[in-house]
């Protein structure tokens, strides 16, 4: 035992005191807020320019463009400036009526594809074209005399332009168009005005009631109810998404480097040297130990600091002290999981280059909850199918977090379980990594294969 501390304190030290260690520490959040910053800088610095669109207006009587035009007019004297600074934040929309084409097929293609080449040029930005019958706001189906909402493009508003993903127009001519369209039924229904009726009145009628995301209701320790407190859907998703990237960052992190230094220390001979006054056995578990404490430690650093920002700003609920406990115990089995299983592959290739191939399936089994699980069980964390995976063992320590991390968390029994099931897998990979690291660290010249791995742990 005592070989084997002096092995975990060694590649423990040797690890935190190099400077790619204390680079990655400061390294990893100033990436982080820097993605935030930037995105918030890419925003702030929006194209401004003044951008021009074509207006096709199909109506009888052209009635609708003159209400856009005259939202256009307000919104860019009023609405494109920072109410603080006065800057302009959003472009001024100059809107350029076009006369529309012949309502037939042939010449209403013929225009689309004039404006295109003329947007295509610089002229426009974009183009709209209104459809003719956008007033009509239902057609009768002669089979079942059944209102319908008509989807033709006569009764539809189309947009055109050589970038569609631009959607401050697309949005700010909706809800323009809209309303306006809105207007002219009502204005020209005999029916509401007979009975009376006002659109301000059907408008506020119509006004949605706001719908507010509560947790459930508890008693308190002196048997008070204590009201159900407001949840962040953002937060919600942050908090698991967050516990299950920085588990898997601690995993490469970690486990990364010994994989290294034993491919190393294998090509340099110096693990001939080693074996010459410790079992391969105490060497690998020394080397697994000192890898667990260095991820500890950036762990700890990170959820450190976590916790302290959430306190500082009112999420302490959404950070839990027992949350980050279990978040230590499944990252620790995580660790001796994973851990033995890159030192294992560490020991029985022959370079970095087959090191690599050999990573590239326990890296996939890895990332899988990331990529694929995360989000279905986020959304619905006590569901069958999130429930069954996160007692997948080489699942349950990201998942499991997951779950427990989703407000009101999972029954105690089932992250018990999982642990379990974990400590029994994590046990079976250090004992079979350990075999593999007896014969793989000795052997020279050609690589191992998969068959050879499972030769080596069931024959030794």
């Amino acid at each position: 035992m005592h070989k084997i501390l002096v092995i975990a304190v060694r590649e423990y030290r040797a690890a935190v005191r190099t400077k790619a260690f204390v680079i990655s520490l400061v390294l990893m959040p100033v990436l982080m807020g820097s993605s935030i910053g930037i995105s918030a800088l890419v925003q702030k610095l929006e194209d401004v320019k003044d951008k021009r669109f074509a207006i096709v207006d199909r109506t009888p009587g052209q009635t609708l463009f003159p209400a856009l035009e005259g939202a256009a007019k307000v919104r860019n004297e009023h609405l494109i400036f920072d109410p603080e600074t006065k800057k302009q934040i959003k472009s001024v929309f100059l809107l350029e009526r076009i006369n529309p084409s012949a309502d037939i097929p042939e010449s209403i293609n013929q225009q689309r594809f004039e404006l295109s080449e003329r947007v295509q040029k610089g002229e426009f930005f974009g183009f709209l074209e209104i459809g003719p019958n956008v007033y009509d706001f239902s057609t009768a189906d002669p089979a079942t005399e059944s209102p319908l909402i008509a989807v033709s493009d006569r009764s539809t508003i189309r947009y055109q332009s050589s970038k569609p993903n631009y959607g401050d127009f697309f949005r700010w001519v909706d809800k323009v168009a809209n309303a306006a369209i809105e207007r002219k039924r009502f204005a020209d229904n005999p029916a509401l005005k007979k009975a009376g009726l006002d659109l301000t009145d059907i408008q506020h009628m119509q006004q949605p009631v706001p719908l507010r995301t509560k947790g459930l209701t508890k008693m308190d320790a002196a048997g008070h109810i204590v009201d159900a407190s407001d949840e962040s859907q953002i937060v919600n998703f942050l908090v698991p998404a967050a516990l299950i990237t920085l588990m898997f960052m601690m995993i490469m992190i970690g486990a990364t480097p010994p994989m290294q230094g034993v491919v190393e220390e294998k090509i340099l001979r110096i693990a001939e040297v080693l074996l010459g006054s410790v079992r391969p056995f105490e060497l690998m578990l020394g080397k697994l130990l000192g890898m667990i404490a260095v991820s500890l430690t950036a762990a700890a650093i990170y959820l450190g600091g976590s916790f302290y920002l959430a306190h500082r700003y009112g999420y302490t609920e959404y950070v839990r002290p027992d949350l980050l406990a279990w978040f230590l115990v499944y990252m620790v089995l995580a660790l001796l999981m994973y851990g033995s299983m890159f030192i294992a592959i560490g020991a029985s290739a022959t370079d970095m280059k087959e090191a690599q191939a050999l990573l590239m399936p326990v890296t996939m089994i890895a990332v899988l909850p990331m990529v694929v699980l995360m989000a279905p069980i986020i959304q619905d964390p006590r569901s069958p199918m999130a429930t069954a995976a996160s007692f997948i063992p080489p699942w349950t320590p990201m998942l499991m977090m997951a779950r427990q991390a989703v407000p009101p968390g999972v029954p105690l029994w089932q992250p018990i379980l999982g642990m379990a099931g974990v400590i029994g897998m994590s046990l079976a990979c250090v004992y079979a990594a350990g075999r593999i690291f007896r014969v793989g660290l000795l052997m020279q010249g050609k690589g191992a294969k998969w068959s050879d791995l499972a030769r080596w742990v069931f024959r030794g």
